[in-house]
């Protein structure tokens, strides 16, 4: 791997996207930091500042194509050629048949998104033969099915068949392309998971908690560091003969 790299990180204004940023962040590596909500995605920034390494913030709504096209070029044209991406990007929650059904929204934030995420940092892609990176964050429920949770189910699972896809296709450029698909992780996303448990079944936030533990070998959420740790060894040498690949952080809860 080249001495000095840029990685791109999209979803990172809270949650796992910010860990990941501030685990990847270092004195040879420059974070381009994409979402919706630029104001928490300063905050992610100035986190990473103060550590003593560089990032810049972009706006991007990845249900947008104009806006990602505009975010990767702005962050390629700052910070020089991308040598990784990591497509953090995304929203949850139920969805119901209806008028106000949300499958669409899910869809194309969750996986369409990410695919244009991915074709737009192609077009600045920097040079080998070092790998180059593509980690997309899945879901455990890509692994299996929730009632009520069609739209997220599915545009995870999309996300599995996207990576096999798109690793085969990139293989030959030395372009490795893997999917993480973490279970239960302490963040705000996960406790609005919880917390519309507590509503459905009418128990208490903490009982609904123990319910979603129940499931879990470990018998506890994971932290974001933890995933963002895996991405770490992803994008490291240790990996550079893996492509293609779901990796299942879940504490057990599907295997």
């Amino acid at each position: 791997m080249s001495s000095s790299r840029h990685l791109v990180i999209t979803g990172a204004s809270s949650g796992i996207g910010r860990a990941i940023a501030l685990r990847l962040a270092g004195p040879n590596t420059t974070v381009s930091l994409l979402a919706r909500r630029l104001p928490q995605l300063e905050e992610t920034a100035a986190l990473v500042s103060a550590a003593g390494h560089s990032a810049s913030a972009y706006a991007c709504d990845v249900q947008d194509a104009a806006s990602i096209r505009a975010a990767f070029a702005s962050a390629a044209a700052a910070n020089g050629p991308i040598h990784g991406l990591i497509a953090a990007a995304g929203i949850g929650g139920s969805n119901t048949p209806g008028e106000d059904d949300r499958f669409d929204a899910l869809v194309s934030t969750n996986l369409t998104g990410t695919y244009r995420c991915i074709r737009a940092a192609e077009q600045h892609l920097a040079a080998g033969p070092d790998p180059r990176h593509v980690v997309i964050i899945a879901s455990i429920l890509a692994r299996f099915g929730v009632a009520g949770y069609t739209g997220y189910c599915a545009s995870k699972a999309a996300l599995l068949g996207l990576t096999r896809a798109y690793a085969l296709e990139v293989a030959s450029k030395n372009v490795l392309v893997n999917a993480i698909c973490p279970g239960w992780v302490d963040t705000d996303m996960a406790w609005d998971g919880i917390d519309g448990m507590a509503s459905g079944m009418g128990v208490s936030r903490a009982e609904a908690h123990r319910i979603a533990m129940s499931a879990v070998p470990l018998g506890r959420m994971g932290k974001p560091e933890e995933v963002a740790g895996l991405v770490a060894f992803l994008l490291s040498k240790d990996a550079a003969c893996m492509t293609g690949q779901g990796l299942d952080p879940n504490g057990g809860a599907w295997m």
